[in-house]
Order: C-alpha cells, then sequence, then structure tokens
C-alpha cells in the first residue's frame, strides 16, 4: 500500500525564507505543502483549527515578533512534530531542548533538509514520541518563550552563511555592516560579502540594537566600526569604518539623528 505525502505547514515571518523553504521541498514527491504563513498568529489559528489537525511536520521559524516558535507550540493543545528553522545557531541549541524532529539553519541546505525529512518518515507510521506527551513540555515551552521576549533578550553572536555547499558561521563581532544590493542581503567581514537569508529589516529586528544601528534602508551598521563621520555640502552624512578598505556608507537624512545621538554627539 502507498504511503500518503507527508502534509506540512510552514510559518516564518520572512517571506523570502517562506518562498526559498517551498522551493526545496517541492523537489521531495513524498510531502505536500498544506499552507504556509508569515504571521505566527494567523498560523496558530490554522494549527487550532479541523484542518490543522491533519499536519504531519510544521516548519517552524523561532525568532518572530510578536509571538515566537516556542510560544505558538505552547498555545496548542496537541504538540506537531516540528522542523525547526532559524539563523541563529543559539536558537538551535533551544530547538532539541524540546525535542523536535530537528532543525535547520539557515540559509536552509538540501542534503540537511532531505535529513530531517528522512528522520521523520522513521517516527510517522509509529505513535508520537514520548516527549511529545510530556506533561512537562507546555511549561517548558512557555519558559523558553518567555526567555526569548523577556527583558533582556539573548541576542545571536553568531550567523550563519552559505559557501558553497557549506554552511559557515560569522561572528557577529567581526562583521562590519550589513547591506542589500539586488535582492540579496550581505553581512561584510574584512570587505568581503556573505550572501545570507535576512532582510535588512528582520536583521533590524532580531540582532543587538546596542550593536547594530540602520543607517539606511539597505545599511545595518555595527557602530564600534565606525571610526570617522563626515558631513558635506547640502547636509550629506558619510560614515567610514574601521576595516581595511576604510568603507564609506551614506548615511539616509532620516537617520542622521539617531545616528548622532548613539555615538554621543549633540544632533543638529
Amino acid at each position: 500500500m502507498e504511503t500518503a505525502p507527508l502534509r506540512a505547514y510552514l510559518v516564518d515571518d520572512e517571506p523570502l525564507a517562506v518562498e526559498r523553504l517551498t522551493r526545496l521541498l517541492a523537489k521531495f514527491p513524498n510531502l505536500a505543502i498544506a499552507g504556509n504563513s508569515t504571521d505566527p498568529a494567523e498560523a496558530l489559528a490554522f494549527l487550532r483549527s479541523p484542518a490543522g489537525s491533519g499536519i504531519d511536520v510544521l516548519f517552524l521559524d523561532i525568532q518572530m515578533p510578536g509571538m515566537n516558535g516556542f510560544e505558538l507550540l505552547s498555545r496548542l493543545e496537541t504538540q506537531p512534530f516540528v522542523i525547526f528553522t532559524t539563523a541563529f545557531d543559539e536558537y538551535a541549541l533551544r530547538a532539541f531542548e524540546v525535542n523536535s524532529i530537528d532543525y535547520l539553519l539557515k540559509p536552509i541546505d538540501a542534503e540537511h533538509l532531505a535529513r530531517a525529512l528522512r528522520k521523520l518518515e522513521s517516527l510517522r507510521p509509529h505513535v508520537k514520541p514520548d516527549w511529545q506527551q510530556s506533561s512537562d513540555l507546555p511549561a517548558l515551552l512557555r519558559d523558553l518563550a518567555a526567555t526569548l521576549r523577556g527583558g533582556r533578550p539573548d541576542y545571536p553572536r553568531r550567523i550563519a552563511t552559505r559557501i558553497g555547499e557549506r554552511i559557515v558561521f560569522l561572528d557577529l563581532d567581526q562583521v562590519s555592516h550589513f547591506i542589500a544590493s539586488d535582492k540579496l542581503t550581505y553581512a561584510v567581514v574584512s570587505g568581503r560579502r556573505h550572501a545570507i537569508d535576512q532582510t535588512i529589516a528582520d536583521l533590524e529586528q532580531r540582532l543587538d540594537p546596542a550593536r547594530f544601528l540602520r543607517i539606511h534602508r539597505a545599511v545595518l551598521v555595527a557602530t564600534d566600526w565606525i571610526q570617522e563621520l563626515n558631513t558635506f555640502f547640502a547636509g550629506k552624512v558619510i560614515v567610514t569604518l574601521k576595516d581595511t578598505q576604510h568603507t564609506q556608507l551614506t548615511v539616509a537624512r532620516d537617520r542622521v539623528r539617531d545616528l548622532k545621538q548613539r555615538l554621543g554627539l549633540q544632533p543638529n
């Protein structure tokens, strides 16, 4: 008897991440995508509905505005099989605390995705494992959710990028700035660009605001890397970085005041 395809549901607040994962999953004939959402509240409503009860696996981002992945799970009466997706390895370690099927670090690698689905297939014919039935799981999920949204967020220290078939982690201390160009986002280390899967707006929300400041719609700069601030004719402001290239970045007019305040300067 032929086994029915796995029914998957995708939750990630970044539309580009959803699109990418959808393309990757399309290559697996034993899986069908039942739906997706970039709004965790909308996803929660679906998963609580009769249609959501038939989902075999939930691909779930961890760090999302409004409701993080752990909080979403804590609000479900029945726990689904979960494959967490995250750009930050610190969150991946937390994912294992709830004994998920697997976690995938963004940018998601096709081989790692296949491994996670094989693991899921091996479990699917059987009853849910003990961890999914544990009375302690809801409390653990609530604790993890509270930690992420608490007054002192545990901001990530590294971010993942893909180089060929490898996933490489960049220390955020070494990233001088992030820049968006040609519909892609890059982390810049020593003048070298590394493609990542988050937008500038997403990074602005997820990284430590005491360390990273958005100075342009397409630029997020690490303030510790700023060496000089120069004002030119007609009020144009340029920052020069401490990197070996002495990279110069233009500051948008509506961002100048915030930048000067961050650097301890008196705004004009």
